[in-house]
């Protein structure tokens, strides 16, 4: 019988310092001394033969690839550790960052340089200088590492197509557009360069992954709520639509970072998407830090109601920890602040739980 309440990991883990420098230079003994104490917790029974091998290898190539590998297999043991029913992607160590990863694997792509995201957070923006294609498989590599290792069900999580190209620059798609305005020029080159991105980027990738055994795959769309214009919104259901047609396996969307708005308007399309068995979404950021069932200390699960009444009819993938910097206070019984995190304690969870399903 099925969990009520299965616990599914949404995407990335902070990455450890000796990935992080592994990636640039050799490593010591030192700077593995973290690694091994983790080795010991995780019950990583062949650390030290790894760590050798990290050390004594002159090949950089080799190296990075050992590091990315090891830390891999981290990230799927502390999920599995810590009771998480999907093991993702171990955390998405092998990735830079959601935009870059995908955009470098893009011929026609040019990066331009870093502009802020959120909190500490900045990504390398991209610009179309040509009609685009794929370079190489993107995210295939780490999943064949992670089959490898992982005991649990697998979600690959992937950068959907709107949110590249919403947070690129259209230039070669915009010059070949002709209409006399510039709206119209602008919107015209959006669905050009998205569709582009569909047929030659992420469709290829997905098919790549089917074919390699992935079952599941969530698209992040973090930037659909950012423009809640029926004509945009109309853009993300084309291109979610045209993403998912012909494939055989679960499909999942993760939109995070709503507007005032975002989530409402979101739950009008939702009923739009094809194949969208459940929607991972972003609560708890928003939600107080103290315990109760009532609508006032449930604020941040508020959206929840909109989804339903239009008539989604997939799972909820609820999140319920506060993933950024916390500077509130926190409620007794709610749990603690650690520096900028907020820790909720299980009481805390489960009455999010609880108001969630009513």
């Amino acid at each position: 019988m099925p969990k009520l309440f299965p616990v599914q990991e949404i995407g990335s883990l902070a990455k450890p310092k000796w990935r992080t420098k592994g990636l640039r230079q050799q490593l010591s003994t030192q700077d593995l001394s973290e690694a091994e104490e983790w080795a010991a917790k995780l019950g990583i029974q062949d650390f030290h033969n790894r760590a050798k091998s990290i050390l004594k290898t002159g090949d950089d190539k080799e190296r990075v690839k050992a590091i990315l590998e090891l830390s891999t297999l981290y990230g799927l043991r502390l999920f599995e550790t810590t009771g998480v029913d999907n093991d993702g992607v171990g955390g998405e160590q092998q990735r830079i960052e959601m935009y870059e990863h995908v955009i470098k694997a893009v011929q026609g792509m040019n990066l331009l340089g870093h502009v802020h995201s959120f909190d500490n957070k900045y990504f390398n923006r991209g610009v179309a200088e040509s009609k685009i294609s794929r370079k190489h498989p993107i995210y295939v590599p780490e999943f064949l590492d992670v089959k490898k290792y992982a005991h649990r069900a697998v979600k690959v999580p992937i950068t959907g197509p709107y949110t590249l190209v919403d947070w690129s620059f259209s230039g070669y798609y915009i010059q070949k557009q002709d209409a006399s305005s510039p709206k119209t020029r602008k919107i015209e080159a959006k669905r050009e360069f998205l569709l582009d991105i569909v047929e030659e980027i992420i469709r290829p990738e997905i098919r790549d992954l089917v074919d390699a055994g992935a079952s599941w795959i969530q698209i992040d769309e973090p930037a659909v709520t950012t423009h809640p214009e029926p004509q945009e919104m109309e853009l993300f259901v084309e291109a979610w639509n045209e993403t998912v047609k012909g494939f055989n396996c679960k499909f999942s969307d993760h939109t995070c970072y709503p507007s005032e708005t975002g989530y409402k308007v979101l739950a009008e399309y939702a009923p739009k998407l094809d194949k969208c068995d459940q929607l991972a979404l972003e609560f708890a950021n928003r939600d107080t830090s103290r315990l109760g069932l009532d609508e006032d200390s449930r604020e941040g699960y508020s959206d929840l109601k909109h989804f339903v009444d239009a008539g989604f009819s997939g799972e909820f993938g609820l999140g319920v920890a506060h993933v950024h910097d916390f500077t509130g206070n926190v409620s007794s019984g709610a749990g603690k602040s650690v520096g900028r995190d907020l820790i909720e304690s299980p009481e805390l969870v489960r009455d999010r739980l609880l108001f969630a399903t009513k």
